[in-house]
């Protein structure tokens, strides 16, 4: 079986918060969730789908088992890694669109990181807002052990998430950090005990389905704008349009008279 990643319903947490976030699963049993050419081309439709459900509030990505996602599926490499045109057709045609349809996706998501999360791995959480792990996870690309480069736009984002200096380690070095040192090194949001993670990953997701919706949507497609230099998105052609919107009313309403806001 080549793995597969699946949507699940949120199960965890208080009862509002069920209907609207989802699980992501990167499920590859035997190879510690490496991503298969498969998961990825069924990464990219599970976004795009998810992009298109406006009730969601908030993606959980997680791999099944003890490991987050050990990397790309090896065994399959030698059948389209030894000529340029197929590698750019993985990297371009695959790859780098499944990570690109996370990075455009307007919905939170919040990456729960246990065991390996190694080269795809690290593309993976770096297309996340929020990161969560445990203790005992640990983090490289150490890809120069098998003789090749990062492709260049997945470079760049792991780059932009991780830092320069170990960035340079993981590629460089095939060094190997903890969940602590990335936590220092701030690509990591929160490190819990093994045993807490879900219990802390609940909380987060339960905060982030009690804000409003929209509002965070927005913050999103804000964000990616100042990131890309895109001067005409349309948050930054109209970035006060939310003016008149419910949420935006509601919000205030609820603060004025000291109650929770219902959005």
């Amino acid at each position: 079986m080549a793995g597969q990643v699946r949507v699940q319903s949120w199960v965890a947490g208080e009862e509002a918060s069920r209907a609207q976030a989802v699980r992501v699963v990167l499920d590859h049993a035997g190879k510690r969730n490496a991503m298969s050419r498969a998961m990825w081309r069924q990464l990219r439709s599970v976004f795009e789908d998810l992009q298109r459900q406006p009730g969601l509030r908030c993606i959980v990505l997680q791999g099944e088992g003890e490991a987050f996602c050990a990397g790309g599926d090896i065994s399959e490499y030698a059948g389209f890694r030894f000529a340029p045109e197929s590698l750019a057709a993985f990297h371009e045609g695959e790859v780098w669109p499944a990570l690109n349809a996370m990075l455009q996706c307007d919905v939170p998501l919040v990456a729960a990181i246990d065991g390996a999360c190694m080269g795809a791995g690290v593309e993976l959480a770096s297309c996340c807002d929020t990161r969560l792990a445990a203790d005992t996870a640990q983090f490289g690309a150490p890809i120069a052990k098998l003789g090749f480069p990062m492709a260049h736009k997945e470079a760049a984002l792991v780059l932009s998430q991780v830092g320069p200096a170990k960035t340079r380690q993981m590629l460089l070095e095939a060094a190997v950090f903890s969940a602590e040192q990335m936590l220092a090194s701030g690509f990591l949001s929160q490190v819990h005990p093994a045993q807490d993670l879900q219990a802390q990953l609940e909380r987060s997701v339960a905060r982030i389905c009690g804000l409003a919706p929209q509002a965070a949507r927005m913050t999103k497609q804000l964000l990616r704008a100042l990131a890309e230099g895109d001067a005409q998105a349309p948050v930054l052609q109209q970035p006060y349009a939310y003016a008149d919107s419910a949420e935006h009313r509601e919000g205030i309403a609820a603060f004025v008279a000291k109650r929770a806001a219902q959005f």
